[in-house]
């Protein structure tokens, strides 16, 4: 990698401080074109997008906002700061805020993020796990790189990245007449105490809407927003359920039975990304990872 040179950085520095070339050139007391031939050699001798045009200005990328935290920290000498750029770069280095829906949160994803951060040992992470709104508000006001909820998204100016969708499953108790059977369909569940999502939620009304097309009768006891305590209380045997696979696999040797549930109801979320700035690129990394290892899980 070539060196890069003190006013290369100076430049950088500059216009991370003042937010225009205009400004930066007044505070280095040179001209706007000499700022712009220093920020682009820098950006080439780093292989790094710093800066991405937004109308008529310049908007710092990630990349920038990780990168100056090392030159504000600097002027510890251009070796450090050459050296953190290729690990930017590389995305090997810096930190990663994640906030995730329950269903995700509660095993799944916090397994699958272990892994992803072997990889990367300079790399830390920041994970929550929340409910689908929360994670969509954190994210819109940044404070998370990425978020993953269950569709739809409300918010429709936050870009999302929609990710495969698995089949929600049925869980009985441990012993119940119903393990007897591969696959449960709605007529199986007539009478059944029936332990439900909370009344509003997109989930409650994707498995309503099943039942009462095939005008099945079931026993409605208890109501909660997390998949977590519905399948905490399928364990006890108090009663039956439709849930996410993730969930579902975390209980599966905790006194529940998953079957396969038809017709089939899809659990989708999409990964969201923050609006007004460029997504980090180990964000983007993490939802490949995660689109991925989904594609695995539904085989």
């Amino acid at each position: 990698m070539a060196r890069i040179n003190s006013r290369q950085v100076e430049a950088f520095r500059a216009m991370m401080l003042t937010g225009s070339v205009t400004e930066a050139a007044k505070l280095m007391a040179v001209t706007q074109p000499a700022v712009s031939r220093l920020l682009r050699d820098f950006q080439a001798l780093l292989k790094t997008e710093l800066f991405e045009r937004r109308g008529t200005g310049l908007v710092p990328t990630a990349a920038a906002t990780a990168l100056y935290t090392e030159v504000e920290r600097s002027f510890v000498g251009l070796e450090r700061i050459t050296a953190a750029a290729e690990e930017i770069r590389s995305r090997r280095t810096g930190s990663l805020r994640i906030a995730a829906l329950p269903a995700l949160s509660n095993g799944y994803l916090p397994r699958l993020a272990g892994h992803f951060l072997k990889e990367r040992p300079n790399l830390n992470l920041a994970f929550f796990g929340v409910i689908s709104p929360i994670v969509v508000d954190w994210v819109l006001n940044n404070q998370c790189d990425v978020g993953f909820a269950e569709v739809p998204i409300v918010h429709s100016g936050l870009p999302s990245l929609r990710l495969p969708a698995l089949a929600r499953v049925a869980v009985l108790p441990t012993g119940h007449r119903l393990a007897e059977k591969e696959v449960l369909e709605p007529g199986d569940f007539e009478g059944e105490t029936f332990i439900s999502l909370s009344a509003g939620s997109a989930s409650r009304h994707l498995v309503d809407q099943v039942f009462h097309r095939h005008d099945v009768r079931r026993v409605l006891r208890v109501e909660t927003a997390l998949s977590e305590i519905m399948c905490g209380m399928v364990s006890s045997g108090l009663g039956v359920a439709i849930c996410d696979p993730f969930t579902a696999q975390e209980f599966s040797t905790r006194g529940i039975v998953v079957r396969r549930f038809l017709p089939r109801i899809d659990f989708e979320f999409s990964a969201v990304l923050p609006a007004q700035r460029s997504a980090s690129p180990v964000a983007l990394d993490l939802v490949e990872t995660v689109r991925k290892a989904l594609v695995e899980f539904d085989d």
